[in-house]
């Protein structure tokens, strides 16, 4: 997915002072006070599960705003309505789309989203902007660490795992590489592909690989002449098609998938294997704030999570097993992400694209 950090730094700039400011009250009759919200996100007791589905379905609706494409979260809303028979109304954007949406409801005083499923880094700027709030689900013991962030207002239900993927018939076995580093010998010179905006997937590489160490290989990748392209699907469709033998840093599922399709081409994990996680979140002022907490249950959930797996995507939870994350990996912190992502564009930009702040 291409996540534009230019213009989330322009959002975060335009609204983070005013969007609170800005906010009007809202009434009982609109959503319970933010204190008993608190107390029904978080609430722990031995009737939680049984109140929690009594309350979402006198509710009987609930609102989600997502990124994730229709394919993906289509099965998973399917099931839940099926299941509980709570109508989900979804509102589907990119990322960047679901941001300013949400950003301008609040400061016009609609409320309108009970859950949010996105990218981390989108997320993130939700949670700063405190549009999103912490909860509790009892699926969280099936979650790795990597999966929650220092706020916690936000959880992971997918992975995004950056490994390299090669054609089978241009690639021979004994070629395929098993370091980064044999990226950088003279066979693979012009013929490896970079998404041109993976800035957070090498700014966390070179912190990773030590800021001198990581920047040197860098540079010898970038003396490799690289294809630069926009798009992990359009370049991992390239490499399946023959046009481009190997790419450094495509989503894993998105390779499977056409692996799957009986297409020629695989994929590595190779170490460090950084990873982007996609997460779910409950709204700050969740007009129907037990549906809310009870779909986030279930995109936790083992069942939710086997439809995220059903879809050729990484799932979060350890209680669903998958082969597409069955190595060592580490997830890039949206907030440093966010945070650094100026000093990690013109670095990226002044090294592949060659006019800095612009892509080819």
């Amino acid at each position: 997915m291409f996540v534009n950090f230019t213009m989330l730094r322009n959002i975060l700039a335009a609204c983070s002072c005013l969007l609170l400011a800005s906010m009007p009250t809202l009434t009982q009759a609109q959503t319970p006070p933010k204190t008993a919200i608190a107390g029904i996100l978080l609430y722990k007791g031995a009737d939680r599960d049984q109140r929690i589905l009594n309350e979402a379905r006198k509710e009987g609706t609930l609102s989600m705003y997502t990124s994730l494409n229709p394919k993906d979260s289509g099965p998973i809303v399917e099931a839940f309505q099926k299941k509980y028979d709570i109508k989900v109304s979804v509102w589907r954007s990119s990322g960047e789309g679901m941001i300013e949406r949400t950003i301008t409801e609040a400061r016009a005083g609609r409320y309108t989203p009970d859950v949010m499923e996105s990218d981390g880094v989108e997320m993130e700027v939700l949670a700063r902007e405190h549009l999103l709030q912490e909860f509790y689900s009892p699926n969280f013991k099936d979650l790795p660490p990597a999966a929650f962030t220092k706020n916690r207002l936000y959880v992971a239900d997918r992975f995004n795992f950056f490994t390299i993927a090669y054609n089978t018939n241009l690639v021979k076995p004994a070629d395929v590489p098993n370091t980064y580093q044999d990226l950088l010998l003279p066979r693979w010179n012009g013929k490896i592909a970079l998404e041109a905006d993976d800035t957070d997937w090498f700014a966390a590489m070179v912190k990773n690989m030590g800021e001198k160490d990581g920047m040197a290989f860098f540079q010898k990748l970038s003396a490799s002449k690289p294809q630069m392209r926009k798009g992990h699907t359009l370049i991992a469709e390239l490499v399946a098609a023959g046009e481009i033998p190997i790419a450094a840093a495509l989503y894993n599922h998105a390779v499977e998938r056409l692996v799957v399709a009986g297409a020629p081409i695989k994929w590595k994990a190779l170490a460090p294997t950084m990873g982007r996680p996609g997460a779910v979140g409950v709204s700050s002022n969740p007009p129907h704030p037990y549906a809310a907490l009870l779909f986030a249950d279930f995109i936790l959930s083992p069942e939710g999570q086997q439809l995220i797996k059903s879809r050729n995507r990484v799932p979060s939870s350890t209680a669903v097993g998958s082969t597409l994350n069955k190595f060592p990996y580490k997830m890039i912190d949206p907030a440093i992400t966010l945070d650094e992502s100026a000093k990690w564009e013109k670095l990226w930009n002044d090294m592949f694209i060659g006019q800095s702040g612009k892509g080819n």
